[in-house]
């Protein structure tokens, strides 16, 4: 399959990209609601929690410790742990498309993404894992997004059946 063939519209591809963030945002701050309720607070303390936990994975790792807690249900804690499973297997792809720049060819075709992180193994470094944004790249992001969707309403389904602050 040639370059041209795969090559996607940049500008959708970002519009994709902010769907993401959002549909990701709107999806995290669900965690409010599973941290009242596994914790006994209140939505606005919850929310305190939540906002001084400043990374994503604080807040799912402050999820999942309340849901292991002795008092919390086996089939309960079962049910949060999957639903924070779901949302970190998501979290790969939007870090990728969160944390890099963009990069075209001399025509301002072909359009890259470089990730901006180093991974640090054994004897030597390595940097700038650079991803075409092609079809697939598109599909992966709307396919992350529907998972996200759909992540959301089932949290908003755990927050009824255990009768979590809404």
């Amino acid at each position: 399959m040639s370059a041209q063939s795969t090559s996607i519209d940049f500008d959708a591809f970002l519009l994709l990209i902010g769907k993401l963030n959002y549909s990701w945002t709107n999806t995290e701050s669900l965690l409010i609601h599973l941290i009242a309720g596994l914790s006994g607070m209140d939505k606005e303390i919850a929310t305190v929690v939540f906002l001084t936990l400043n990374t994503t994975r604080a807040r799912i790792d402050m999820v999942e410790r309340l849901s292991k807690l002795p008092r919390v249900a086996d089939a309960e804690r079962a049910h949060i742990l999957a639903l924070t499973g779901r949302i970190q297997r998501q979290s790969a792809l939007r870090n990728r498309y969160n944390h890099c720049i963009y990069a075209f060819d001399s025509e301002g075709e072909n359009p890259k993404s470089i990730l901006m992180r180093i991974a640090d193994r054994k004897d030597k470094l390595m940097m700038g894992q650079i991803n075409d944004l092609d079809a697939a790249a598109a599909e992966a992001v709307e396919t992350a997004i529907s998972e996200l969707q759909s992540i959301n309403k089932d949290i908003w389904a755990a927050v009824r059946i255990y009768s979590y602050p809404d």
